[in-house]
């Protein structure tokens, strides 16, 4: 018997979608049309951070996990997480997953990237970046709200970047490489 995991799934089971039927022909299509980047919410951000004045870049490749808004400057990266597919109140995703069709298979999806998110926020961490993950109904709930705690946020960083002008380490992390 393999070793379960702490999320109770088996863990050397990797989620595939060989055998698996879709519990129907809608279902099916709701899931593929679920954007990976420019969803409603990252939009809706995207459009207060702009009326900010804040300037960004999206989707930095070079950094780990593609952040979706980063603030290079600051040394600042958001990530807007779908509360499905990053597993937003897990508990109770995960119970209601148990009972829908192909459960094993979404549950081990749905925990492998919550995981992978971790590994990703601490390598970025480590790196000197500031990491904010901002759940979707947060931002739809509130756009204005996120994009003025964002603001904030970056602000701050740039007081502390422009404050260690000059001491070593204010020079090692603005000639530390972006990834």
């Amino acid at each position: 018997m393999k070793k379960q995991g702490k999320n109770g799934v088996h863990a050397s089971y990797v989620p595939s979608f060989r055998g698996l039927q879709p519990a129907s022909e809608g279902a099916s299509l709701a899931k593929r049309a679920n954007r990976k980047q420019d969803s409603r919410h990252e939009v809706m951000l995207r459009r207060e951070l702009t009326r900010l004045g804040l300037r960004y870049r999206k989707y930095v490749a070079a950094l780990p996990g593609n952040p979706d808004l980063t603030f290079s400057k600051a040394r600042v990266v958001v990530f807007c997480d779908g509360d499905f597919w990053h597993g937003r109140n897990w508990a109770r995703l995960r119970r209601n997953l148990s009972r829908r069709h192909n459960a094993a298979y979404w549950i081990a999806k749905i925990a492998r990237n919550r995981e992978r998110d971790r590994r990703i926020s601490r390598e970025l961490t480590r790196a000197g970046w500031k990491v904010l993950r901002i759940w979707e109904t947060d931002i739809l709930r509130d756009p204005v709200g996120v994009a003025y705690s964002i603001q904030a946020l970056v602000r701050q960083r740039l007081l502390e970047v422009d404050s260690c002008q000059g001491s070593e380490r204010g020079t090692a992390a603005r000639n530390r490489p972006l990834a």
